[in-house]
């Protein structure tokens, strides 16, 4: 039998994961890409709840650039994240993994509103549950929905999925030279600033103990590899 590390998991992905050549947008190739990765690690028995930004279709600051409110934008964002979702949940049940939106913002037509019961029984029958809206109030990232959506569901680690292979002192895309750390503490991550997840995210994290886990979700093995427990990407803990 599988020696499985975590078994209740919490994966943050980035809404830039569902673009294709683009860019922007939603591509079904990518979500196709995605949605095989997670039934791979949801076949060891893991229970997988995910939260998804909204890069790939809106970027509140755009519209703070441009003088829009900061809460009309981000509730634009929330909406965006409940796009992401249901293409996220439509890839996976064309594979035969059964899934279940929730979003913080209720809209019946489309998915089920957020109830942590609820979505607890929905891991203990074995489905994947996205929750969409970020926490349903504006000022608040979807790191922190993360986060907090963790701890509501009695997560074992919050992966933090990205596309490079951890957390590095510089960017490794425009620095050959740039360090990836194997272990962060939250008070280095936080003092360094380094871009993890927000400060929000980090502290909610730390005040649960609840470890953070940053790898690249495009390399095939990276998410199975961590579930068992091996050292890859960054783990940030106390």
């Amino acid at each position: 039998m599988t020696d499985i590390k975590y078994h209740r998991v919490l994966l943050k992905i980035g809404g830039e994961a569902l673009t294709g050549a683009g860019g922007t947008g939603i591509d079904p190739h990518s979500a196709g890409g995605i949605a095989q990765r997670i039934k791979e690690v949801r076949e060891l028995g893991v229970d997988i709840a995910i939260v998804i930004g909204a890069g790939n279709l809106w970027r509140g600051r755009v519209g703070l650039d441009l003088g829009m409110d900061r809460a009309t934008a981000d509730y634009m964002g929330m909406l965006a994240t409940v796009m992401n979702a249901l293409a996220l949940m439509d890839a996976m049940e064309s594979i035969g993994v059964i899934t279940r939106v929730q979003s913080a913002i209720e809209m019946h037509a489309v998915a089920e509103p957020y109830i942590r019961r609820r979505a607890i029984r929905h891991l203990e029958k074995g489905r994947v549950v996205i929750f969409g809206g970020g926490t349903g109030n504006p000022y608040f990232s979807t790191d922190t929905a993360a986060a907090l959506r963790a701890m509501e569901i009695g997560a074992d680690v919050l992966i933090k999925a990205t596309k490079v292979d951890g957390v590095y002192d510089k960017d490794p895309v425009k620095n050959k030279d740039a360090k990836l750390f194997k272990h962060l503490t939250y008070i280095e991550t936080l003092n360094r600033r380094l871009e993890v997840m927000d400060s929000t995210a980090v502290s909610l994290c730390m005040e649960n103990k609840l470890p953070i886990v940053v790898l690249n979700l495009w390399d095939p093995k990276a998410l199975r590899n961590a579930l068992l427990g091996k050292s890859i990407g960054t783990l940030v803990t106390a």
